[in-house]
């Protein structure tokens, strides 16, 4: 029973008693009977009336209450019969108005962080109270490949179906890092393809409690550009240098052979023999350095219309005796229909034989008979893909991002240029590439043309 209902109950029960002693006095004193009920039940009157007046301020705590359950915040109350609801009344409307005020702003910050989120080339990941994500934006859907992430936690992430075995892999080595990132450091990633990124593990307090969050931030080619402009200042430097003790040196030991016949038969053999191992030295030192300057010089690409196939058959065509002698097996794996692509053949070109020898090589060093290097042109749903492929399989645990780092190199005396060379070459074309084992006894390097 509620309150009211049991003070009416009171004031009821109260007055009955009252009237039933008023009763008394019918008998003996009629007129003092007719006025005590009159007085009774003006008093039963003004008592409900002031128990309406009294419990009024309850109805206005249950409206109260429905309005904040269904925060219904644009409605007001109206004003109270009452002059002393009147302020309390005035008061909580000033609260819903500063409220409504207050949840639009929040709506209107929660929609344009929402559009930022989504605009962000950054990817962002964020996490609720338990560590499950709770929000993805497009960047990080596209970069770690999830597909209905929300409300699970990210090593459990699931990835999206059309993901090839490549891809699936880079995705899943990336996942694991970003779980493995303690929270409020920065650090620089590498995925399985050499792509370097900045992820950040932050926190933001929410309620009271901390959130994580994850921004990652693909920076390969903000770096590459930046180790570009620094290998291309560095061999400028040594190219002028070089080039100027080069052609000094020359101008001296050609002065110096002017005094060969002043010198005995036999000392003045000597004597020329090692003034031209000299010459022979200079002149390797002068091409050395030409090959790091042709690099850094590399024209911008000019695209026409070639055909990879026909590119490929040269390189066969060219290295074909090198391959036979070797006893090296040297063809095509797969050949697709492809037409033609818009590139710098001369360039491309350059760095196919490049990767082509470089394949040879390994096979060579490797020394196991039945040794291979294959090649396979394939027309996929993502593109043109174009592989070389060998069976020396040497690159062992060498990191993805040192193979294209300039003057690093797998091979005892390398100088580095040739995967330096080639990768600005696909740089420049703006191809995506790749070089790894492939768990199956080969390496694999693929470009990819979309």
């Amino acid at each position: 029973m509620s309150l009211r209902r049991r003070l009416g109950a009171y004031l009821l029960a109260l007055h009955v008693l009252l009237f039933a002693a008023a009763a008394l006095l019918f008998k003996d004193e009629p007129l003092s009977f007719i006025a005590a009920e009159t007085a009774l039940l003006l008093s039963l009157g003004l008592g409900f009336a002031l128990l309406r007046q009294a419990l009024e301020p309850l109805g206005y705590t249950r409206r109260f209450h429905d309005l904040l359950q269904d925060q219904n915040y644009a409605n007001q109350l109206a004003a109270p019969a009452s002059r002393e609801l009147d302020e309390l009344v005035g008061l909580f409307n000033t609260m819903l108005a500063a409220l409504h005020r207050e949840r639009l702003a929040a709506g209107e910050q929660q929609g344009f962080l929402d559009r930022l989120l989504e605009a962000t080339p950054s990817a962002v990941v964020v996490f609720d109270f338990d560590g499950a994500i709770s929000l993805v934006n497009a960047s990080a859907v596209s970069l770690l490949g999830l597909r209905e992430a929300q409300g699970k936690r990210l090593a459990a992430a699931v990835f999206a179906s059309g993901l090839d075995a490549r891809a699936l892999a880079r995705a899943r080595d990336l996942v694991a890092q970003l779980d493995a990132l303690p929270a409020g450091e920065t650090r620089l990633l590498t995925d399985t393809e050499g792509r370097r990124y900045r992820a950040q593990r932050g926190h933001f307090f929410d309620r009271g409690f901390a959130r994580h969050f994850l921004m990652v931030e693909e920076l390969t080619a903000e770096l590459e550009d930046s180790e570009r402009a620094t290998y291309a200042r560095l061999v400028r430097v040594l190219a002028h240098e070089v080039n100027n003790t080069v052609a000094a040196t020359r101008s001296v030991l050609d002065s110096l052979l002017f005094y060969r016949s002043q010198l005995g038969e036999s000392d003045a053999a000597d004597f020329t023999t090692a003034i031209e191992a000299v010459k022979r030295r200079n002149v390797s030192l002068g091409e050395f350095i030409d090959r790091f300057t042709r690099v850094v010089k590399m024209p911008a690409p000019e695209r026409r219309p070639a055909s990879l196939k026909a590119m490929v058959d040269d390189i066969l065509w060219l290295s074909r005796e090198q391959c036979a002698r070797a006893g090296i097996r040297l063809g095509w794996r797969r050949c697709d229909e492809v037409g033609t692509v818009m590139l710098d053949a001369g360039l491309v070109e350059g760095a196919l034989l490049n990767i082509v020898k470089n394949a040879i090589e390994a096979v060579t060093e490797k020394g196991a008979p039945g040794g291979y290097v294959e090649l396979a042109l394939e027309r996929t749903q993502a593109g043109i893909v174009l592989a070389v492929i060998d069976s020396a399989d040497l690159l062992g645990a060498v990191a993805p991002r040192q193979l294209f780092t300039p003057f690093f190199s797998t091979k005892p005396g390398g100088q580095g240029i040739g995967l330096m060379f080639v990768r600005e070459v696909l740089t420049r074309h703006g191809l995506a590439y790749s070089l790894a084992s492939t768990g199956e006894g080969e390496t694999r390097f693929e470009i990819r043309f979309s």
